[in-house]
């Protein structure tokens, strides 16, 4: 089972969370090097970019806002389900963008932040080998995502 018992603690401290050093220690628990959170703006209904590790930096004007149905966040969003690409340098299901080859990354993960069927965003994890991600571990980053959505609302009405 993937450790996300510290990830779910921070998330619970009173303070405004650092979304970039939980998705740096959501990476280090499923053993990823590669990593988005977008968080929804219900003003113009795009998903813009929160935190990121191990984009590069030629790629970040196409990953700051993503509409929903674009690209694995945008389809992990659309769907309001955890999409996985076992590779992402072979895949050929249209599910990510054909610039997400230039990551260098394989095994893929995106999933929505979902609390109470209303989305906040996505969370999307890589790895740079072929990977799929087990039942158990789409789970844990779903727990994790429901904790974010906690977070982020008691930040933005706080």
């Amino acid at each position: 089972m993937t450790p996300i018992t510290p990830i779910l603690d921070a998330l619970r401290q009173p303070q405004s969370p650092d979304w970039q050093a939980l998705l740096d220690q959501t990476l280090a628990a499923f053993g990823c090097t590669t990593g988005t959170i977008h968080f929804l703006d219900p003003a113009d209904g795009l998903l813009h970019l929160a935190a990121q590790t191990g984009i590069p930096a030629f790629l970040l004007p196409k990953m700051t806002v993503i509409p929903i149905g674009k690209g694995m966040a945008g389809i992990a969003a659309e769907r309001r389900e955890a999409v996985q690409v076992c590779n992402l340098q072979t895949d050929a299901s249209g599910v990510a963008r054909p610039s997400a080859k230039d990551t260098q990354m394989e095994g893929s993960l995106a999933a929505p932040l979902l609390l109470d069927g209303q989305l906040y965003g996505t969370i999307g994890i890589a790895k740079p080998v072929p990977y799929e991600f087990s039942a158990e571990e789409i789970a844990a980053l779903t727990r994790i995502s429901e904790a974010i959505c906690r977070k982020r609302t008691e930040t933005v009405q706080g």
